[in-house]
């Protein structure tokens, strides 16, 4: 029973029939299961860690485990949202290339969203709890242990 179920979703998200899931068909199948858009980029990765034989495409035993590996799928979209949500409160740093949430641009996204006045100060003593490496800003790992805990 699981591998007819696993043989009707294969058939689902193979959309023109030839035996083969390309990464535009993972991206809308995905897109209509999990009700979210995935993007071209992450349809390809995800193909591309299971892809066993080269080619580009996932035929049906490449399916199966790509199917088999669905937190993988929870994981790159978790990653994704968080990585937005970053980016609304970071600023980029003029003295690197990196991108990290600064007590300035934390209160400057805070005041866009409503919320009352902070001091950035006050912002300061938010990114110290989570500041894992003392450098006075977020980075997006440290973003990431934040919004898990």
């Amino acid at each position: 029973m699981l591998v007819m179920e696993a043989s009707s979703v294969f058939d689902a998200f193979d959309k023109d029939g030839d035996g083969k899931v390309s990464a535009s068909e993972l991206r809308c199948g995905l897109g209509s299961t999990l009700g979210e858009d995935v993007s071209e980029e992450d349809a390809a990765a995800l193909l591309a860690a299971v892809d066993a034989d080269g080619d580009g495409l996932l035929d049906q035993e490449e399916f199966s485990r790509l199917a088999g590996g669905a937190q993988e799928v929870d994981d790159l979209i978790k990653r994704r949202c968080l990585m937005e949500a970053f980016g609304m409160y970071a600023s980029a740093s003029s003295s690197s290339s990196s991108t990290m949430i600064t007590p300035a641009s934390l209160r400057r996204t805070l005041s866009r969203l409503g919320s009352h006045e902070l001091g950035v100060e006050e912002c300061r003593a938010m990114i110290c709890r989570f500041d894992l490496d003392g450098d006075g800003v977020l980075s997006f790992d440290e973003f990431r242990v934040m919004m898990m805990a």
